[in-house]
């Protein structure tokens, strides 16, 4: 991977407020000065829930790549949006012009990498976004992606990488169902999958499991590993399976090797998992 120094911000989702623009760039300068991170007035457009229409959030992606300013590009926060402008930006998408790129996010910025990834466009990354200053701890999450943007910092790295020679991905397990069977949807074949997720119902997990393993039973996947599953929502009684417990049943069922856990998640603690085949 070329080195980073040139960061652009851009919204897929939904947009960025002003003060954690300023906060973001304020801790770059602080602690990674060699860092040029670019927060552009688009990062701020609102079309309803939107950071802008679907067709503006489309040209302002392809216009970060082709504008030639930028190294990296860092999704700014999920919610919901990706997957509504996805397709028609990254056909759109000149694959010199993005071949060197970093493309960072999680979440539903999910949609994206897997859509970049399917069409082999830059460097996908699994990572903390700028909407992490927002969480408890978050300072540490953006400045984790900062290290690794500016240092390569293993570190930061999801520490399973360096035990498999499979390729890797790591996606939000429900932003992965919604995304199976679409145009965005890589071929997964080989490669070890990592999971997390927050916020939902331990037998909406399940059926998400479900649906992710049976449709991909067939893909040849060298395993899966789970994230954490955080804020579980209480449900009116106990569904009587961990989310753990689920997972491995799952994987049970369809015949993919279940590999444990991996430290990823909708938290300050989430680590950087780039796709692809990591070299130790």
């Amino acid at each position: 991977m070329k080195q980073i120094r040139r960061i652009g911000v851009i919204t897929p989702s939904t947009p960025i407020v002003r003060e954690d623009a300023e906060r973001l760039v304020a801790l770059g300068r602080e602690h990674f000065p060699q860092l040029d991170i670019d927060v552009p007035e688009a990062a701020f457009d609102r079309d309803g829930h939107f950071a802008g229409s679907d067709r503006r959030r489309a040209e302002n992606f392809c216009r970060a790549i082709h504008c030639g300013k930028y190294d990296a590009l860092w999704f700014a926060r999920g919610g919901y949006g990706a997957a509504r402008m996805a397709e028609v930006a990254l056909m759109s998408v000149d694959a010199e012009a993005a071949r060197d790129m970093v493309f960072m996010g999680y979440s539903d910025g999910g949609n994206l990498l897997g859509g970049l990834y399917r069409r082999g466009l830059g460097r996908p990354v699994h990572g903390p976004m700028p909407a992490d200053l927002r969480r408890p701890g978050g300072d540490a999450a953006v400045l984790r992606a900062m290290s690794w943007f500016a240092t390569g910092d293993r570190t930061a790295l999801e520490p399973s990488l360096a035990d498999t020679d499979a390729p890797v991905v790591a996606f939000n397990l429900m932003t992965l169902s919604m995304m199976i069977g679409t145009p965005l949807m890589p071929d997964l074949s080989g490669h070890v999958l990592m999971l997390e997720e927050v916020s939902e119902y331990d037998y909406a997990f399940d059926r998400a499991m479900y649906h992710v393993t049976t449709a991909l039973r067939d893909v040849g996947l060298a395993g899966i590993r789970m994230g954490r599953f955080g804020d579980v929502l209480p449900n009116d009684h106990d569904f009587g399976a961990s989310c753990e417990a689920i997972a491995e049943l799952w994987c049970q069922r369809n015949a993919i090797p279940y590999l444990g856990r991996a430290d990823i998640g909708h938290d300050a603690e989430n680590k950087i998992v780039p796709f692809g085949r990591f070299a130790r």
